[in-house]
């Protein structure tokens, strides 16, 4: 049987002790899988310059298989979710959350065989950003006043959430 290399991000916070549980579940499973660890989030910034370097892309390109622990999204920090990063890099359109019922379990229902699809790049996703101190953030904040939209703080970062985006994208 092959050995399967797959791309491991621990996260950061609680990620690496979620991930070493998550690691001995699937190893106890007999799959020969070999782990090539890659570290994301915000523990990484002072060492790359960015919670998503590029070698944790590099890596799950190349591998094709990636296994993620929760990484921290820090709230007014200048960079944007690396969960949202990885979806649009990746192209991960659609998330698909399979469930079924296991006989046995006492699952409150019986024959359930279930599958969400869940969008996860448009709609509360999708947005453009632009970084506190830019010139675009500079000249939306001017334009906003001029507009009568209201007085924005000039150390803002500003994020825009468009109604719909449209194109075309692939499932995987």
């Amino acid at each position: 049987m092959a050995k399967h290399l797959v791309t491991l991000i621990p996260g950061d916070g609680i990620g690496p002790e979620i991930t070493k549980a998550m690691t001995r579940v699937v190893e106890a499973t007999g799959v020969d899988i070999e782990w090539e660890s890659v570290e994301a989030g915000s523990d990484v910034m002072e060492k790359y310059g960015t919670p998503l370097p590029q070698h944790v892309l590099d890596s799950v390109r190349k591998n094709k298989v990636a296994i993620k622990g929760p990484i921290t999204t820090p709230v007014g920090t200048g960079f944007r979710s690396v969960n949202v990063a990885l979806r649009k890099e990746l192209d991960l359109y659609t998330c698909l959350r399979p469930s079924f019922s296991i006989p046995g379990t006492g699952a409150r229902y019986d024959n359930v065989d279930l599958v969400i699809v869940r969008e996860n790049t448009e709609d509360l996703y999708a947005g453009i950003e632009f970084e506190e101190g830019s010139e675009a953030a500079k000249a939306l904040i001017e334009f906003a006043a001029d507009h009568g939209a209201g007085v924005i703080r000039p150390d803002s970062g500003i994020s825009l959430k468009p109604i719909s985006i449209t194109g075309t994208r692939r499932i995987v």
